[in-house]
């Protein structure tokens, strides 16, 4: 008889190990100068209910297409899709975090060092993603999650940034028992190499993992380290909870309790320190 899931503090730990790495980057970015061009396609205030809506577009049509791939088992053209996607984002993190990194000292030749670098870091994340075995492939999402969140974070404006981390929680809550994102779950994320990883019974996709950290991260590099430390708290806390929902129903969406207690208690903080 298969053992019933059980939530336990220990599933915390690769949400806490992507959200740490996360940090890490939001401050190599926040103590840089490396500078950042907002892109989000309206301006902040009046657009930015516009950008929420463009952020959840994307994302909604991104999984159909993903499941309507899966659907007709074209495993060639989601494979080709996939490995175009984490290849771009490896080499565009690589070289906005090696630039932040290489930038605060005289190094010659940064330029071409950082490139060199950059294709290396995408070569070899490539391979872990679809040769290497799957710890090898399960740490790498976490920090492809973590790194990606935070270049999302620092890249976003602040009303814009919580529009869309708010609508996406309402969007996932939907789409998990409704829309693509459940009947992608269905049909099995493992066959997803790099969208997700599993960890003690649990899977959970890169989406998660990147929306934890762009929270996490926006908060680091705009309003410091106490509201970032709250934060992480609060998404901590909402993946526990979300766990504990897991027990009774057996899937059960990620953004909604972490994004929510997270958006709160951040905040929250920004008004005590």
């Amino acid at each position: 008889m298969e053992e019933k899931f059980k939530a336990r503090i220990v599933h915390l730990t690769p949400v806490l190990a992507s959200l740490l790495f996360g940090s890490f980057c939001a401050f190599l970015l926040w103590t840089s100068q490396v500078e950042f061009y907002q892109i989000t396609p309206f301006s902040e205030g009046v657009g930015s209910l516009g950008n929420a809506l463009y952020f959840v577009v994307l994302v909604g049509v991104g999984a159909s297409i993903l499941y309507l791939l899966l659907k007709k088992r074209n495993m060639k053209v989601i494979s080709l899709v996939i490995g175009f996607a984490l290849t771009t984002a490896f080499f565009m993190l690589s070289v906005v975090y090696l630039s932040a990194g290489f930038g605060r000292f005289s190094v010659p030749n940064m330029g071409v060092l950082v490139l060199g670098l950059s294709l290396l870091i995408t070569v070899l994340g490539d391979l872990a993603i679809f040769k290497g075995k799957s710890i090898v492939c399960n740490v790498v999402v976490l920090l492809l999650g973590g790194a990606l969140g935070t270049f999302l974070g620092v890249s976003i404006p602040t009303l814009s940034a919580m529009l869309i981390l708010s609508f996406l929680a309402v969007y996932d809550a939907f789409a998990v028992y409704h829309g693509p994102v459940g009947k992608i779950a269905h049909t099995g994320l493992e066959q997803l190499k790099g969208l997700s990883f599993s960890f003690r019974d649990v899977q959970m996709g890169l989406g998660d993992l990147t929306f934890y950290s762009m929270l996490s991260g926006h908060l680091l590099f705009n309003f410091g380290v106490f509201p970032c430390a709250a934060s992480v708290l609060g998404i901590l806390l909402g993946c526990f909870l979300a766990f504990k929902m897991l027990e009774k129903k057996g899937m059960f969406p990620g953004l909604p309790f972490p994004i929510f207690l997270g958006l709160a208690a951040g905040f929250l903080t920004t008004l005590i320190f």
